[in-house]
């Protein structure tokens, strides 16, 4: 992202410091089209874990996501001839919506560039939000592709950058949200735990909880398939992972921005990857260590946080947001420590539920797939339910076409189970059947192409 700053750079002068202050200045811009958020005591969360957890609940901004905070912060800042040149934005689609609001309610155009993976959902509200004063093009299938090209377009065109993460502007924006934390719980939180895609969410709420209130604890989290402020805090530095899972778009970033990790770099802490290394301990602060963790979060355990949210609380949060709450579940805190989850956005497509549910069951244990060579003969199918299926499992995918010139055929066969725990007896009754049954693994390249 080094060419949109140095556009800027040269319209504007030198960017100013990432800092408590500065962030203080941004809630100020942004109060004339930002109201604060609410942050919701969750009943369920706060019964599991044993602590008094909240929500901020940024998917309830005009957006749906706290990125109009980032974006609206710098575009208004703006000279006039920069407002003149227009604008240009790369985005996975969250920060998009946010560039697109800002730009019609100031009259300024833009040119938006997302990946081909970006959700339907997102683009369309990309078009409503901005009306006649964004054109919306998509290129590439990563962000990284498409910040690629909004990089050219500025160099060819001379338009201003808005870049979603690695700028203190964008940064301070999102520290609002620290900012509104505080003053809303009317208490240091022991706890706030942040969902990281580009970093700068991190960058801006870090940087204002470490000023405001250095006692409170950050655990920032990350999807497994797209770990890139981890991958750069072994490596020393932001490096480019050579592939990443887009499911969890709202975080899929190949490198994290260098402002992010300068500034994570300021926090310090070290990585974790499972609650046998609990952020609080009982030998730390009641109140919480100012401590600073990275942790990575399993793909399917963001889709089981999602479901489990719109199911108990009746709130939609896309896999980017679920991360801080599917976070929660894999750690240990202190009885009664105030933790905050920030939810970051709920710009998730219907469509999309079909593989949420999927990647849950798969993460829970309870879905698991077969290639299973039945005789070609009446009755093989029946004996397969009677002697291999349990009776609280289901067969929920069989694909099979008879072959009249072999004596087997092969059939693929989905099973859910009733409960984790009986796949091992599922796999013993395989054992002892006559039929020949291949377990496919996740990860392998069939299963990938399956799923």
């Amino acid at each position: 992202m080094s060419e949109p700053l140095d556009v800027a750079e040269k319209l504007s002068g030198p960017l100013p410091e990432l800092s408590a202050d500065e962030i203080d200045a941004a809630a100020k811009r942004i109060s004339d089209i930002i109201d604060p958020t609410p942050l919701q005591r969750i009943d369920r969360l706060s019964a599991l874990s044993g602590a008094e957890v909240y929500v901020k609940r940024e998917d309830l901004t005009a957006v749906r996501s706290y990125k109009l905070r980032g974006a609206y912060n710098l575009i208004v800042q703006l000279t006039a001839a920069e407002r003149a040149a227009g604008v240009v934005t790369a985005s996975a689609g969250n920060h998009a919506q946010g560039v697109a609001f800002a730009c019609r309610a100031m009259g300024i155009t833009g040119r938006i560039y997302v990946p081909t993976t970006t959700p339907k959902q997102k683009r369309d509200r990309i078009r409503a939000h901005g009306g006649e004063f964004v054109e919306l093009l998509a290129v590439g299938d990563t962000f990284d592709a498409a910040a690629a090209e909004a990089a050219a377009d500025v160099a060819r065109t001379g338009a201003t950058m808005v870049p979603p993460f690695d700028d203190p502007r964008t940064a301070a924006g999102q520290g609002t949200i620290a900012a509104e934390i505080l003053e809303q719980l009317g208490r240091t939180p022991d706890l706030v735990i942040i969902p990281v895609g580009g970093g700068g969410c991190l960058a801006g709420i870090g940087t204002y909880l470490r000023e405001r209130s250095p006692a409170t604890a950050i655990l920032a989290v990350e999807p497994a398939g797209a770990a890139s402020m981890t991958a750069a805090l072994v490596a020393g530095g932001p490096v480019t992972l050579p592939d990443i899972d887009p499911f969890v778009d709202g975080a899929a970033v190949r490198r994290i921005g260098d402002l992010p990790y300068a500034a994570v770099e300021k926090f310090g802490g070290r990585v974790i990857s499972h609650a046998s290394l609990p952020l609080l301990t009982a030998t730390e602060s009641p109140r919480g260590a100012g401590s600073f963790r990275m942790m990575l979060v399993d793909e399917g355990a963001i889709c089981t946080a999602m479901l489990e949210l719109y199911q108990n609380e009746g709130i939609i949060a896309e896999p980017a947001g679920a991360l801080s709450v599917a976070g929660l579940a894999e750690i240990d805190v202190p009885p009664g420590a105030t933790v905050v989850c920030l939810l970051s956005g709920g710009n998730n497509d219907v469509s999309r539920y079909g593989e949420v549910i999927e990647r849950s069951l798969v993460h829970q244990g309870l879905k698991h797939y077969f290639l299973v060579d039945f005789p070609q003969e009446p009755g093989a199918l029946r004996r397969f339910l009677d002697e291999v299926l349990g009776p609280d499992d289901d067969i929920t995918l069989f694909e099979y076409v008879k072959r009249n010139n072999r004596e087997t055929g092969a059939a693929l066969v989905g099973v859910e189970l009733g409960s984790p725990d009986g796949l091992h007896s599922l796999l013993e009754r395989i054992q002892a059947s006559p039929l020949q049954c291949e377990r496919l693994d996740p990860g392998s390249p069939a299963y990938r192409y399956l799923t």
